[in-house]
């Protein structure tokens, strides 16, 4: 159970289908395949061998697609790093990660040869970029990924792999600290990628626009692998872009978008964007953070289309929920569970508890991972009996609907009272002045917690005007009672909104 497999069938099913199209040049799928094959074979000529770590520091492009795949094939283990992390956050990936190989653009090679004497186990690196030498520096064998995919070489088939065999390392932000890698095995991405797939009715003439980040896991399956092994054709964004976005949705007649909500902001935000330019759309999906009600009906009016919203983490590779396309789909929602995972909400003692009542979302499948990488201790506190326990505080409704209330860390507790920041940051999107919102939790004297927004405006707004408005739509406990008009919220490289960045802006 190789995801790399499944490409080399569907090569071998429509060698002459349209893998992928980046900066409007195509690929074919035997094109695809035969590059995977060659990086595969010039990684085994290099001495990285099954199990060895390769480090994808990559934006969104061709090179990204064929490493991940081509060391998948080769039976080592994919570790995606965003590029954009600053050298010591990139340091301890690779130092944590054990890893033994890179692959990375040639002008973060400075960087690379920087850290060359704290990377011991690091023996090669593919380079993408102009040059074409290769050398050696400090034990480090420098290549230009050309050459990884010379048409000279040897093509080899896949090094036979076990399903419970890791095939990637996600790294998680480290909202809690250090950011820990969940190890996913064959199995828990190739289920992954062909329950979604089915679950949402992927097929070969699916047109799936990525513009996700390739190395983030919801454009990595939602967006690459499961389109893939349906045979469908990807529309490779280098950055995301509305303008760019519209273009090749009506150039291409995309029909799968794929966004976070700061996506679908942007694009309903964006003056040019007109309805007929997703024209041929059937869906598009949300993830990554939960989408306001508000943003979700807009959306869908201007554009006419359909937005169905998910749920996912790194540890399920990553998803475990979706809106079914058969049923009614339901504001707010992160819908049921998808094909061969279960979802539940249990309370502190691990106990089910009755719809309508808040939990934690804990979730079982063949998608779950194997645990965190040299941390038993992080493992059996996340995953007990099975369950991986999500962190994430939800609810189930009678008719098996999910839906996120919650981050357990972003819970405020106003003189006792729950507050939940998504519930506030709903009523303040129905504001027709507010552009994005956030709220998070800010000591106080009298109440232990008080509720602080941070607001972006496209209109003139004061304070008052959001006290007043949230008055008439909030009990008193819930209402900010500091309210900070910014120009932008903070946000990771996938359109995240950082709470975390925003408390510690509180405290500064």
């Amino acid at each position: 159970m190789n995801l790399s497999e499944q490409l080399k069938r569907a090569a071998l099913s429509h060698p002459n289908k349209q893998a992928y199209i980046y900066e409007d040049e195509a690929v074919t799928y035997e094109q695809l395949d035969q590059k995977v094959s060659l990086f595969a074979a010039n990684l085994a000529a290099e001495d990285i061998n099954k199990g060895d770590h390769v480090a994808l520091i990559l934006g969104n492009s061709p090179e990204f697609l064929i490493s991940y795949y081509g060391v998948l094939r080769a039976g080592a283990v994919v570790i995606p790093i965003n590029p954009v992390y600053t050298p010591s956050e990139i340091g301890y990936l690779l130092h944590n990660g054990d890893v033994k190989a890179i692959v990375t653009l040639e002008q973060a090679l400075p960087l690379v040869e920087g850290m060359a004497g704290q990377l011991p186990g690091v023996n090669l690196v593919t380079y993408v970029g102009e040059g074409t030498d290769s050398k050696v520096i400090s034990n480090i064998k420098l290549k230009p990924f050309t050459s990884m995919v010379a048409e000279e070489g040897n093509p080899v088939p896949s090094l036979h792999t076990e399903e419970d065999d890791v095939a990637v390392i996600l790294y998680t932000s480290g909202t809690t600290g250090r950011p820990k890698g969940a190890m996913l095995s064959h199995k828990n991405i190739v289920s992954n990628a062909s329950d979604t797939a089915d679950y949402l009715e992927f097929n070969s003439d699916d047109v799936v626009i990525t513009a996700l980040p390739m190395f983030h896991v919801f454009c990595m399956t939602v967006s690459m692998n499961a389109p893939l092994i349906s045979g469908g054709t990807l529309l490779i964004m280098p950055k995301f872009s509305p303008q760019e976005v519209f273009r090749v949705a009506e150039k291409y007649k995309a029909t799968v978008f794929a966004g976070v909500p700061t996506m679908y902001n942007f694009l309903y935000q964006y003056p040019e964007g007109r309805s007929e330019y997703f024209k041929h759309v059937r869906i598009c999906i949300s993830g990554g953070s939960p989408l306001p009600v508000a943003l979700l009906h807009r959306f869908e009016e201007k554009f006419n289309v359909r937005v169905s919203e998910g749920y996912g983490l790194s540890e399920a590779a990553p998803v475990t929920c979706f809106n079914p396309l058969d049923r009614p789909r339901k504001p707010g929602s992160i819908g049921t569970n998808i094909t061969n995972v279960e979802n539940k909400v249990v309370d502190e003692l691990g106990q089910e508890v009755s719809p309508g009542v808040v939990g934690e979302l804990i979730v079982k499948g063949p998608n779950v991972m194997t645990g965190y990488y040299k941390l038993p201790e992080d493992t059996s506190a996340t995953i007990r009996d099975g369950w991986l326990y999500t962190g994430d505080l939800a609810k189930m409704d009678e008719e098996g609907y999910f839906y996120i209330v919650d981050r357990k860390k972003d819970l405020v507790i106003v003189g006792g009272y729950n507050v939940y920041p998504r519930e506030v940051e709903e009523v303040l999107y129905q504001h027709p002045g507010i552009v994005e919102a956030a709220v998070v939790g800010v000591p106080d004297p009298d109440f232990g917690e008080a509720v602080q927004a941070f607001i972006v405006s496209k209109d003139t707004l004061t304070e008052e005007d959001v006290k007043t408005y949230c008055r008439e739509h909030l009990a008193k406990y819930k209402c900010p009672t500091i309210v900070e008009f910014i120009d932008e919220l903070p946000k990771n490289t996938t359109g995240k909104i950082l709470r975390k960045a925003l408390r510690k802006h509180v405290n500064a």
